[in-house]
């Protein structure tokens, strides 16, 4: 299997490797570190990024698109709700223990929805990301919700952190985990065995979502 990779450069302590949705494999590097060694340390984890690349829940064969009409469900931390399509004039979405939106807005639903989602990760994520930052005694940049189609979430080497919108469709346990993940990061850069102590204190339950993304990961990323 011939390994083919982009190495970023950072002013990061360590190596990481990351496989993307897209199944691109991302190197980012210290500077110092010869384009020799990094090989050499790809190759030695040629197993892991294998594994990684042949995941099926991870990378569906189908990708499943739903449709804005009326008996569509549509997934919010973590339970799927029901959508209405009314003849009410509702200006963008209506959400109480089911999605309503207007007859006259179906035909731009997708951006409507987008939108939403965004505004209540930013709404969950925010002040969990301020708690636990003050737990772990750490300090971001800035904090961000957008569209990142390979990845829940990325810690920048400018200590910004950024969160799929997406994650808000998982439970929120789920979020928890997701979020504290990324600010462990300011403190380690790599799933090292300090790593998962360190998140294991914040977050105790953290096998069991990365059990649940695992096996429901590909649901977030239905569109919708």
């Amino acid at each position: 299997m011939l390994l083919e990779y982009e190495v970023k450069y950072s002013t990061r302590r360590t190596l990481n490797i990351t496989v993307e949705r897209d199944r691109k494999i991302t190197v980012r590097a210290p500077e110092h570190l010869s384009l020799e060694k990094i090989d050499s340390i790809v190759q030695s984890k040629k197993q892991w990024i294998k594994e990684k690349i042949h995941h099926a829940q991870k990378y569906p064969e189908t990708p499943v698109v739903k449709k804005f009409v009326s008996g569509e469900t549509l997934m919010y931390l973590g339970k799927n709700y029901q959508l209405l399509v009314v003849d009410e004039d509702i200006e963008g979405i209506d959400f109480n223990q089911r999605f309503r939106i207007s007859r006259k807005n179906q035909v731009r639903a997708n951006g409507l929805f987008k939108t939403w989602y965004l505004e209540q990760a930013l709404q969950k994520i925010e002040p969990l990301a301020k708690q636990y930052a003050k737990y772990l005694g750490v300090e971001y940049a800035e904090l961000k919700t957008s569209e990142m189609k390979y990845r829940w979430g990325s810690c920048t080497p400018a200590n910004n952190i950024i969160f799929n919108w997406r994650i808000i469709k998982a439970p929120m346990y789920v979020v928890n985990y997701l979020v504290a993940h990324e600010l462990v990061h300011l403190i380690e850069d790599n799933h090292t065995p300090r790593f998962w102590n360190i998140l294991s204190i914040q977050v105790p339950y953290y096998q069991k979502a990365k059990a649940w993304l695992k096996t429901n990961g590909h649901l977030l990323e239905v569109d919708f």
